[in-house]
């Protein structure tokens, strides 16, 4: 897997985690979060910054499993 796959990948199970967080009446503030970390990793891709790349696939690994 590259770095552009990874990306993909992360962005589309913090996405998932999303979804369960916004379920929670608390969990607004971490779900904020996830959604500026993958416009963040949107905006790397779209520039092709790879080392901006590397550090958003980075943070999107850090949100819990689901």
């Amino acid at each position: 897997m590259n770095v552009v796959e990874g990306i993909l990948t992360e962005c589309n199970r913090v996405r998932r985690l999303i979804k369960l967080y916004d379920e929670i009446p608390t969990g607004v503030f971490a779900s904020t979060l996830m959604r500026q970390s993958i416009a963040e990793a949107e905006k790397a891709l779209a520039n092709c910054d790879a080392v901006q790349m590397i550090e958003c696939y980075k943070d999107l690994q850090g949100y819990g499993d689901e």
